[in-house]
C-alpha cells in the first residue's frame, strides 16, 4: 500500500475536527509525529482548497488562537465567516474562547 502523503495525513486529521472547534499547526503536526514542522502543516492547509473531501481549514489557527491563515481564503473575512457559521466567537482576528474551544488531536483521537 502506498504511504499517506504528509497533507493527506494533515487533512485526514483536520476534518475529524468537530464544528465549532479549532486546533493549531502546531498540535496537528506534533499529533502526526512531526514536532516542530508547523509550518508545513500551514502549506497543507494553504493548499488545502484542492482537497476532496473538502477540508475545514478554517478550523487551523495558530498557538494563540489567531486566524494567521485568513488571507489564504480568497476574502480576507471569509475563514472568519467560516468560523462564526459554526458558532465560533472572533475578536480582533482571533478566536474568542481559544481555551475552552481548543481541541487537540493526541487528546481527542486515541493514538
Amino acid at each position: 500500500m502506498e504511504d499517506i502523503s504528509f497533507y493527506d495525513q494533515v487533512y485526514q486529521v483536520v476534518r475529524l475536527i468537530p464544528k465549532g472547534r479549532v486546533s493549531s499547526y502546531g498540535a496537528i503536526a506534533s499529533y502526526l509525529g512531526t514536532k516542530g514542522s508547523a509550518r508545513m502543516v500551514g502549506y497543507a492547509m494553504n493548499a488545502a482548497h484542492t482537497a476532496s473531501p473538502p477540508v475545514p481549514a478554517q478550523r487551523v489557527v495558530n498557538r494563540n488562537g489567531m486566524l494567521t491563515g485568513k488571507f489564504h481564503f480568497g476574502s480576507p473575512n471569509l475563514m472568519q465567516q467560516l468560523l462564526e457559521n459554526e458558532g465560533v466567537k472572533i475578536e480582533d482576528d482571533k478566536v474568542a474562547d481559544f481555551k475552552n474551544l481548543f481541541w487537540d488531536p493526541a487528546i481527542e483521537l486515541e493514538l
